[in-house]
């Protein structure tokens, strides 16, 4: 049986980074998952539905982030075209809505489907470049998606799809309940950091670290890391569906305008301000994203530019994002 060691691969290892900043990235982590944990019964407390609101789109935003920093943060492969995988999820429930299937978990099942066989067969093609050519065809990819939505007249095309009845799932678990919906999403979220976790210090994680610092090592220590790449690829779609699957049913409507190549970048921003390769980044990432969405959107409609000043400041002086500051500042 093959084994892998940082040796063979010649790679860092999150397994041999400092272990006090693992553990500061991991505590960051879970205050932040107990803060969104309490704050749905503070807000309800004190009548302010809007950041229950907020936080739920949050929490939407980090899952799909977190899929992307998979690819972003370990497998060095900068998609623009994730949000493809947001509109699957999303457009599954709406037009399964229209068709008369309520039935939530085969609407999982079928946004699940789609997302892995359109990963399958855009990665296997994707794959096969690096660099601005892999960002390249997964932005025509995407973009290809985008405009057969908007063609769908049936399905409202480029005006969006209302969706009037949500995915019905046996009670408790329905999710037309806002507080339902609401401790589901944290806990897909909270599954969605655990599984990076894991994966980020396992064989696998490894093998895509290896592949990203020096394919050629990786494949002369018998390992191929197009099958890795696909795998990670494939993997990061469907957790992103589930993500739109959430959005769906969060905001009862879904446009062309989530699979689009601005959402895609919108992302790409989140996974580098709160932290590449870092548990906590797609969380912190998120939760600053549409503060300053909403603090500045209210001031000027061009808060893109202050968010795109943040941004610039951040890959100049924190290059592990607001996380990488944060932990290594906490360390002695």
């Amino acid at each position: 049986m093959q084994t892998v060691s940082s040796q063979s691969l010649a790679v860092p290892l999150p397994a041999e980074a400092p272990a006090r900043r693992f553990d500061l990235d991991l505590g960051l982590c879970g205050v932040l998952l107990a803060a969104l944990f309490l704050a749905l019964p503070l807000a309800n407390a004190t009548g302010n539905s809007f950041w229950a609101d907020l936080l739920n789109r949050v929490m939407i935003l980090a899952i799909a982030a977190t899929s992307l920093n998979l690819l972003v943060g370990i497998g060095g492969l900068v998609s623009l075209g994730h949000a493809a995988f947001l509109g699957i999820g999303a457009y599954t429930v709406g037009i399964c809505a229209e068709l008369g299937l309520t039935a939530g978990g085969v609407q999982l099942a079928i946004a699940l489907a789609v997302a892995t066989l359109f990963a399958l067969v855009t990665g296997m093609v994707a794959l096969r470049t690096r660099g601005v050519h892999f960002i390249m065809i997964t932005l025509a990819f995407g973009q290809m998606l985008y405009f057969v939505m908007i063609g769908l007249r049936q399905f409202g095309g480029d005006d969006g799809l209302t969706i009037n009845e949500g995915s019905q799932f046996p009670a408790p678990f329905t999710l037309e309940n806002r507080t339902v919906l609401y401790y589901t999403v944290l806990a897909v979220l909270a599954l969605t950091l655990f599984g990076f976790a894991r994966l980020r210090r396992s064989r696998f994680g490894l093998v895509l670290l290896g592949a990203k610092g020096s394919e050629r090592r990786v494949a002369a220590s018998g390992f191929d890391p197009f099958r890795y790449r696909l795998a990670a690829y494939v993997l990061a779609g469907a957790v992103c569906a589930v993500a739109g699957f959430l959005s769906a049913n969060h905001t009862s409507f879904v446009t062309p305008e989530i699979m689009g190549w601005t959402r895609s970048a919108e992302l790409i921003f989140i996974v580098i301000l709160g932290g590449t390769g870092t548990l906590a980044g797609p969380l912190l990432g998120a939760i600053l994203f549409l503060l300053i969405e909403e603090l500045l959107g209210s001031v000027t409609i061009y808060w893109h530019f202050p968010f795109g000043l943040l941004l610039i400041l951040v890959a100049l002086f924190a290059r592990g994002g607001i996380v990488g500051l944060l932990t290594r500042r906490g360390q002695p």
